[in-house]
């Protein structure tokens, strides 16, 4: 699902009070980390469906080669499955990040303790939601 000119607040049970930069110890980066490095290397870069995208073939280690052969097929394999929107992401789940779409469902991150954030949750210009609890209780 792809938004428009909203931004995605973190979790309400978020376990940290401040945005924490993604570390992995495995080899293959878990898609949260890839997440991370796209959106905060490129904001407003990537659609919601070009940062799955993206983050698929990085995450399966798919090479370049392959990618430029046969991208079309790729993605539609990939998308033939629905795919659950940022709000379910490590990103503002577990490490304090927000997430904005812009008018052109755009995507960039922002740091739940920066001014930024602030700024969009405090704004009527942009729809608000939450990102999905860690937990159901």
């Amino acid at each position: 699902m792809s938004y428009k000119n909203t931004f995605i607040r973190v979790s309400t049970d978020c376990p940290t009070d401040h945005a924490i930069v993604p570390v992995s110890t495995r080899p293959a980066k878990p898609a949260h980390l890839i997440q991370y490095e796209l959106l905060s290397q490129a904001p407003y870069r990537y659609n919601h469906e070009e940062l799955l995208f993206e983050v698929h073939i990085r995450h399966k280690q798919v090479p370049k080669e392959v990618v430029q052969e046969r991208r079309q097929e790729l993605w539609e394999e990939l998308f033939s499955k629905p795919h659950p929107c940022l709000r379910a992401s490590a990103l503002p789940k577990k490490y304090g990040w927000g997430v904005h779409y812009d008018e052109q469902w755009k995507i960039a991150i922002y740091g739940m303790d920066s001014p930024d954030y602030q700024r969009f949750t405090a704004s009527t210009d942009v729809q608000l939601l939450n990102a999905m609890r860690n937990s159901r209780k």
